[in-house]
């Protein structure tokens, strides 16, 4: 399938990440922390983490962590198809395209739930057709955005004159949550909201670039060091350090499958700046420069950072002959990889 456009979206409202410490200090929540958790939470927000900045769509960001369940489901119903939109309209109009144009809309999350999914909102905000395919893939976490990308290649595969949308959207201060579990405070540190939107068609289109070869990997038994779980009615992420060294792992051992033809670039999810200096020595020989870029001005977005990576570098390095590897990873623990070239 050939890339006709990719655009994306963060909220308006943005953070340093001094400013997130200081609205940490001042919630109830700090003074529920231990001693040693704040001076964790400090030491990250104040240090070099690898984030300048974070945008974050919910209204109430500075009583985040005491908002309810209720509240939380409430604002990601809100957000969610408002970020989604926005991605989506400007992909559209990059491809000259109108929302009655396309055939079907695939769409990622996993910082919230709705049923109907996001896209039903989605395709109601912006005027779909009533007969649209409308697919919502949730569960998947941070590395959700290739396997849409694989999910929409196969429906092109059977009809390559639809026109297919992919979005990944997160509202990731929806699923804040705050207590003294070291990964807990490095997640509150790190995620925040975004979407990215790409359209696709059986034919090539203006960027040239086909996407092919995926690939995936999942280790169930390792599903604890990255997943949501529920407590209180609120996600929860759990984060164990292992993950840096797991996510590299898991990685090399996609690209061990690439190695016959080796890629010209690498465009790899920013999970943090730990999962970056992991990263790297397994790829020898390839900047992450993209990825930290990405990380710089936006923190971890979950499942869209990896097309937010690859906007970046299409803005500054795209020469019109491109041979790309893309590689996520996330809850399961599972990665996913594609490759995108030219013709």
């Amino acid at each position: 399938m050939f890339l006709h456009s990719l655009a994306t979206a963060v909220p308006p409202t943005v953070f340093t990440q001094r400013q997130c410490l200081e609205i940490a200090r001042n919630s109830p929540a700090w003074q529920r922390l231990n001693r040693r958790s704040q001076l964790v939470l400090r030491a990250i927000l104040t240090g070099d983490s690898g984030i300048a900045t974070r945008h974050f769509a919910l209204g109430d960001i500075a009583h985040v962590f005491e908002l309810s369940p209720d509240d939380l489901n409430a604002g990601f119903r809100r957000e969610a198809p408002r970020l989604a939109g926005a991605a989506l309209n400007r992909a559209l109009a990059q491809a000259e395209l109108r929302p009655d144009q396309l055939d079907a809309l695939f769409l990622c999350t996993c910082t919230g739930y709705l049923c109907p999914g996001v896209t039903s909102y989605v395709a109601e905000q912006l005027g779909l057709r009533r007969d649209a395919i409308l697919h919502d893939l949730v569960g998947l976490g941070c590395g959700a955005a290739i396997p849409t990308l694989r999910a929409a290649s196969h429906l092109l595969a059977a009809r390559p004159e639809a026109t297919v949308a992919c979005v990944a959207v997160e509202i990731s201060s929806a699923a804040f949550y705050l207590d003294d579990d070291a990964g807990v405070l490095v997640s509150a540190c790190l995620f925040s909201d975004g979407a990215a939107a790409t359209i696709w068609r059986g034919r090539p289109g203006a960027t040239g670039l086909r996407c092919h070869g995926f690939h995936s990997l999942h280790w169930p038994e390792k599903r604890d060091l990255l997943r949501f779980e529920t407590r209180n009615g609120k996600l929860r992420n759990l984060l164990d350090r292992s993950v840096p060294g797991e996510a590299a792992a898991a990685v090399a051992e996609l690209f061990a499958e690439e190695r016959a033809a080796p890629p010209a670039s690498v465009l790899v999810h920013p999970g943090g700046r730990d999962v970056l200096d992991a990263i790297g020595p397994a790829l020898p020989g390839y900047s992450l420069e993209a990825s930290r870029a990405t990380l710089a001005a936006h923190g971890n977005m979950s499942s869209p950072s990896v097309l937010f990576v690859l906007e970046e570098h299409l803005h500054q390095h795209s020469n019109g002959n491109e041979d790309l590897w893309l590689a996520s990873f996330g809850a399961g623990f599972s990665a996913h990889s594609c490759r995108l070239t030219n013709g």
